[in-house]
């Protein structure tokens, strides 16, 4: 009851807000094994055999002809990285940890240190699988070139922040309707499969099956993210602008939604889940 308050220069804040969030990571990262380097070998197997399951398809159903000139497997990793990048990012941020949440009793812990930890370690893991995905592939002798390797990364950026604006919704209406939340982020992320566009391009759908998936802010980032890698492809019917107007808003939506949530906040929340 009697504390004597040390009064934080706004620095000194900052520092221990970026500390808590670091470990807040290293939390995250491993939380799915208590090795970290065993969480980042489960994720490259995830990426791995996904590449090759794709790689076959392509190959038995002869659809190599349709993809880009250029690197055949790089094309199948450039739809696969955003899209993992993607939907890791909504199940780390719907899954972070809530108002009524354990973790919620420690002080300085809140909710956007929660949420921002949570995003940044499924940010970590899929770029450092990426890389070395991409370096094993560069080092076994294909020596492939990415056209505009910033803009390429500032697709995969987008992907991911696209991906924690939808996740944030989630898990502002997460404690309302906990059901609903896990059934639409396991729909969203299977639909994705096919929505998200990683097994074609815009440019050579008719407009009748461009309008099924121009209002995926994913289907965007992956086409413009090819445009970026191959230099004899140019996207005619997506823009980058799009998928940042989609996750400003949703993120707008999601901080208002968890605000009004966690003032709502009730321990019993816990017992419904």
């Amino acid at each position: 009851m009697f504390q004597h308050r040390r009064q934080r220069s706004t620095i000194a804040s900052a520092l221990i807000i970026f500390e808590l969030i670091y470990h807040s990571v290293v939390h995250s990262v491993r939380s799915s094994h208590g090795n970290a380097i065993m969480s980042l070998v489960t994720n490259l197997m995830q990426m791995g055999i996904m590449v090759l399951a794709f790689y076959i398809m392509f190959s038995l159903l002869g659809l190599r002809g349709a993809a880009l000139r250029g690197d055949f497997l790089l094309y199948i990793m450039t739809g696969i990285f955003l899209y993992m990048t993607h939907v890791k990012a909504v199940g780390a941020v719907s899954g972070a940890a809530g108002p009524s949440s354990p973790m919620m009793l420690h002080a300085p812990m809140n909710t956007i240190v929660a949420i921002a930890s949570s995003a940044l370690a499924s940010l970590y893991l899929q770029v450092l699988s990426m890389f070395v995905i991409l370096f094993g592939y560069y080092m076994l002798g294909n020596r492939f070139t990415i056209d505009d390797p910033a803009g390429t990364m500032a697709m995969l950026m987008l992907a991911w922040f696209t991906g924690c604006a939808v996740g944030l919704v989630l898990l502002a209406i997460k404690p309302w309707f906990p059901g609903f939340v896990a059934t639409f982020t396991l729909v969203y992320q299977r639909a994705n499969m096919i929505a998200s566009g990683k097994m074609f391009v815009a440019n050579t759908l008719p407009g009748y099956m461009l309008a099924m998936f121009d209002w995926n802010p994913l289907f965007h980032v992956i086409d413009q993210s090819r445009g970026f890698a191959f230099i004899n492809y140019n996207p005619r019917y997506t823009t980058w602008e799009y998928p940042i107007t989609v996750g400003i808003t949703l993120i707008m939506i999601g901080l208002m939604g968890e605000f009004y949530t966690r003032r709502q906040a009730s321990i019993s929340w816990s017992a419904r889940r």
